[in-house]
């Protein structure tokens, strides 16, 4: 299903400075692919080629990551190293836009600015932080789900109860193995107050019924525009949905969840996997002494 993907990669990256202080956080490496990359290239392989970047000031380097550069190309394709030059060539060509969020007002402030790009279509989101290890591509899941039911769709997964003031808990009846129906939906609440142990993870399909209600500009957690109080509004008007996908997500967005992405990732490539096994298991030992 040929649909618009929206990247919101806005956000200052606080948790890595000063590392983000000039460098982007969505194009900090893992492994030797930046974070950004992984999302686009699970965006492409579920056959979405239709890419919206919501920016910022001073992330001109994301803009310029994926842009042609002939003087690399030329050295690599001199140097006869055509794997890496297919490799930083893979996205030219491809359908992108760059969007500037000027201020920081919220992720569904963010979302809201593509509206017109987007148009009358069901599109996707993707937030890079999230990166998910899977044998089939999350969204290419989810694209499946939202094809049979044609209800805007949220991914899920469970989580430790206590960790429920992290995220946006949902919960809801199932209708099948993996799909429920949203009937609560709360951004971080308090433990107590939390529904359940749903929590949101950065995978969504959304109807173009969200953008007005985007449009309000109501102000919730953080102060911000949340796009979560919009999908409650929406819940009232239609059927919204949850999904628990199937893979591994890291959010390597904070300091300790970056450590864990980069181990996995490297457990999982073939030309990494068995020097991260010696180093672990060295490093095991050494903690014994």
């Amino acid at each position: 299903m040929a649909m618009k993907i929206i990247f919101p990669v806005a956000g200052v990256g606080t948790r890595f400075l000063p590392a983000t202080k000039e460098v982007p956080k969505e194009i900090l490496p893992v492994l030797d692919k930046p974070l950004i990359q992984y999302a686009v290239e699970e965006a492409a392989a579920s056959g979405l080629g239709d890419f919206i970047f919501i920016t910022a000031p001073g992330k001109e380097a994301l803009e310029k990551y994926f842009a042609p550069n002939a003087g690399l190309d030329e050295f690599l394709a001199r140097h006869g190293k055509e794997r890496l030059l297919d490799d930083v060539k893979r996205f030219y060509g491809k359908k992108i836009t760059y969007i500037r969020q000027e201020q920081a007002l919220g992720f569904g402030h963010a979302i809201s600015l593509a509206e017109a790009v987007v148009g009358d279509e069901p599109f996707a989101i993707s937030l890079p932080d999230d990166l998910i290890l899977s044998e089939r591509p999350v969204m290419t899941q989810m694209i499946e789900v939202y094809e049979k039911y044609r209800s805007p769709l949220i991914a899920f997964m469970k989580v430790p109860r206590e960790e429920a003031p992290r995220y946006g808990i949902a919960a809801g009846p199932m209708l099948e193995e993996r799909v429920f129906r949203i009937e609560q939906l709360v951004e971080k609440p308090a433990l107590a107050d939390a529904p359940s142990n749903y929590a949101v993870i950065g995978r969504y399909i959304m109807t173009p019924d969200i953008f007005p209600l985007l449009r309000r500009g109501r102000k919730g957690a953080g102060a911000e525009i949340q796009l979560t109080d919009a999908v409650v509004e929406l819940m009232k008007k239609r059927q919204v949905l949850g999904y628990f996908f199937e893979g591994r997500r890291f959010d390597a967005g904070t300091t300790l969840g970056y450590i864990e992405t980069l181990v996995h990732v490297a457990l999982r490539r073939d030309d990494t996997r068995d020097f991260t096994r010696r180093l672990l298991r060295g490093l095991v030992r050494d903690e014994k002494l």
